[in-house]
């Protein structure tokens, strides 16, 4: 396992669309636990390829309970809405206010190639929303409310 370079706001890499993953093998593996160190190692709560330069649709998420790994990550439902303060690890030192959905239902695979489904409230529904949206070349700061 390694930590990987987290890229910044001014690589083009974070604004592009990732590709779906077509098959769980030992590279999509090794990623995966790279992303989880590097996630720790960086004092964050969620991680998307597309940070570390890979343009798959792969995410972790930890809000403190627990390691959630998704490949091929879709918001199936989301309800309520809720505002806070987001940052990024590819944009240190900013902050925004951002309007979420107070709780969403996600749908992936995970690390066996098998599907499961999320359900997050609150943090939790934040972290998969922001980590989804950098799949879609989307930064928080696009979603900033004035």
């Amino acid at each position: 396992m390694a930590i990987r370079n987290i890229l910044k706001d001014s690589d083009p890499t974070l604004r592009k669309k990732s590709r779906i993953v077509e098959k769980i093998d030992d590279r999509i593996l090794v990623l995966l636990d790279d992303m989880i160190d590097t996630m720790y190692e960086a004092d964050g709560v969620g991680l998307a390829a597309p940070q570390v330069g890979v343009l798959k649709r792969i995410i972790v998420v930890d809000v403190g309970e627990g390691i959630i790994e998704l490949i091929n990550p879709e918001i199936i439902d989301s309800w309520g809405e809720q505002v806070g303060a987001e940052g990024c690890l590819s944009l240190p030192g900013i902050t925004g206010d951002v309007s979420r959905p107070a709780g969403v239902r996600v749908k992936g695979l995970n690390r066996k190639g098998e599907t499961i489904e999320i359900e997050g409230k609150d943090l939790l529904a934040v972290a998969l929303c922001h980590e989804i949206d950098h799949l879609e070349g989307i930064l928080f700061t696009d979603r900033v409310i004035d």
